[in-house]
C-alpha cells in the first residue's frame, strides 16, 4: 500500500490543522493511501531517530512506495528523508536554518498540543546543525509550497535553498499556509502515490 509520511513542525503534533486536513482528504478521496503522522520527539536527534526507523520500516514493507510531506521544522526533516531515502517530498513553509531560528527559543518549552514541557538546549541546536544538508542532491524530487506572508520564517531563505526544486510561491498567507487543503490532491500527484 502506498504511504504518505507527514512530519509536523516544532512544538506541533498530528492534531495540527494541516495534518488533519491531509488525513481527512486521504480518508475521503484516497483511502488506498496509508497515512502516517507520528508524534515526533521534542528534540532533533530523537525525532530523526524516530523518522529513520519509520522510513526503514516503510522501505522494507512497501518497496519504497512512500512519499513525505512536512511543514516548518517537519519540512526541514522531510528534506533529509528525500535526500537519504530517494523519495519525493513536499515541504510547506519549511525551516531552512532551524539551528539559527531556534536560538531564540532556548530554554523551557511547552508543546501546546501535547502539554509536554522540556528544555531546548545548545545540544539540540548542535543536533539541528548536524542534520542540515548544505547542498542537497534531491531537489528534483522536492516541491516547495511557500507563502510570502510567513511571519515566523523568512520566505526568501526557502526560495534560495530550494531554488532547484519545483516551487509554488504565493503572496500573503502566513506560517500556517492558508488554504493548504486546496493542495492535498496536487501533493499526492506530485508524490506519485
Amino acid at each position: 500500500m502506498p504511504t504518505l509520511l507527514y512530519l509536523h513542525g516544532f512544538n506541533s503534533s498530528p492534531q495540527s490543522v494541516k495534518a488533519q486536513q491531509m488525513q481527512k482528504y486521504l480518508q475521503q478521496k484516497r483511502p488506498d493511501i496509508h497515512f502516517i503522522c507520528p508524534q515526533l520527539a521534542a528534540t532533533p536527534a530523537a525525532a530523526w531517530s524516530q523518522i529513520r526507523a519509520i522510513c526503514d520500516d516503510l522501505r522494507a514493507k512497501t518497496d519504497g512506495a512512500f512519499g513525505v510531506a512536512g511543514s516548518s521544522l517537519g519540512g526541514f526533516l522531510a528534506t533529509q528523508v528525500a535526500e537519504r531515502y530517494g523519495v519525493r517530498a513536499v515541504v510547506i513553509n519549511p525551516a531552512v536554518n532551524p539551528h539559527i531560528l531556534l536560538q531564540d527559543y532556548l530554554g523551557e518549552q511547552l508543546n501546546p498540543y501535547t502539554h509536554q514541557r522540556y528544555q531546548l538546549t545548545e545540544q539540540h541546536i548542535h543536533e539541528l546543525r548536524e542534520l542540515r544538508i548544505d547542498a542537497p542532491s534531491c531537489m528534483e524530487r522536492i516541491w516547495l509550497l511557500q507563502q510570502q506572508g510567513d511571519e515566523v520564517l523568512d520566505y526568501r531563505e526557502a526560495l534560495e535553498y530550494y531554488r532547484f526544486a519545483r516551487v509554488c510561491i504565493q503572496k500573503g498567507g502566513d506560517h500556517s499556509f492558508i488554504r493548504f487543503d486546496h493542495y492535498c490532491a496536487q501533493i499526492i500527484r506530485f508524490l506519485e502515490l
